[in-house]
């Protein structure tokens, strides 16, 4: 499901995050060093940049654990939201298939465990995240896009499901690109394994816009800073409610959001919102976002 890679890996640079533990009201910056991944703050928001460009951003062992622990980083932080990049001529090329020939059923089945735990992680932080595909992202890295909770494209970015080239179906890809995009156009991309241009993408619902690849940085900044205004308190029990109920039958899905929409009328940021509304005034959240 990638560009085959070899067992030799090389080490990228590190930028500084800032997590949630403070001193005297500031955040204290601390070092997260990765080989494969590139990790920056900017007035808020942290961008995650995979940064194997000599492996197409395969998805190895490695480069799972490492986004992983980045982005449990920054979710324990006190960042606004989240940017996933990548650099070179591919987003992600999916799995390796270094990893996969020869493996046994177990070792197979931890790779595919690993993902999971790694994208169960993007959608459970209370950050938004939001993807920058600058170029082709096939099977497990449509699967990253898919799984991310906003996305915006270039005109010259591409999306396959592309396993059943190489004679292994994309079941784990599937279950996120079908929660967006719907079963027949999943099915579609499974069974064909073929490319799905950026306009194509944004009209099935896999990605939120596609602009020119010169505005692609612009576009997304505006897209994540727009997406997390306003109170952080409310955003994230909202992030995780939506994942809750999407899945569930509509009876199901109203009694879940009932119960969390009553206990955040009664929050404080809820309860400033609405004083602020009736009072005519900008209301002052508990950790407000302009």
């Amino acid at each position: 499901m990638s560009e085959r890679e070899g067992p030799q890996r090389e080490r990228g640079a590190t930028e500084a995050v800032e997590p949630s533990d403070t001193t005297a009201g500031q955040p204290e910056e601390r070092e997260m060093s990765y080989e494969h991944l590139l990790v920056k703050r900017d007035d808020g928001i942290v961008t995650i940049t995979l940064n194997r460009p000599e492996k197409r951003n395969a998805l190895s062992l490695p480069v799972l654990r490492e986004l992983t622990a980045a982005f449990a980083e920054v979710g324990g932080s006190d960042a606004r939201g989240v940017i996933l990049a990548a650099n070179g001529p591919v987003f992600s090329a999916g799995h390796s298939f270094a990893e996969l020939a020869g493996t046994t059923v177990d070792d197979a089945r931890a790779l595919f465990e690993t993902c999971t735990a790694m994208l169960d992680t993007v959608q459970g932080i209370p950050q938004p995240v939001c993807a920058k595909v600058h170029a082709l992202a096939t099977a497990a890295g449509c699967q990253l896009v898919a799984t991310c909770d906003l996305a915006v494209a270039a005109e010259e970015a591409a999306f396959a499901l592309s396993g059943v080239k190489a004679g292994l179906f994309c079941h784990t890809p599937l279950v996120a690109v079908a929660r967006n995009i719907g079963r027949k156009r999943a099915l579609e991309m499974a069974l064909t394994g073929d490319l799905v241009d950026s306009r194509t993408a944004a009209d099935w619902g896999l990605v939120n816009r596609v602009v020119p690849a010169a505005r692609l940085d612009e576009e997304t900044w505006d897209l994540i800073t727009r997406a997390t205004r306003g109170s952080a308190d409310a955003r994230g029990p909202g992030k995780h409610g939506f994942y809750a109920q999407i899945g569930q039958d509509q009876p199901e899905a109203y009694r879940r959001a009932i119960d969390l929409i009553a206990a955040a009328a009664v929050t404080p940021d809820a309860q400033e919102g609405m004083s602020a509304f009736l009072e005519k005034r900008p209301p002052n959240f508990r950790r407000d976002n302009p």
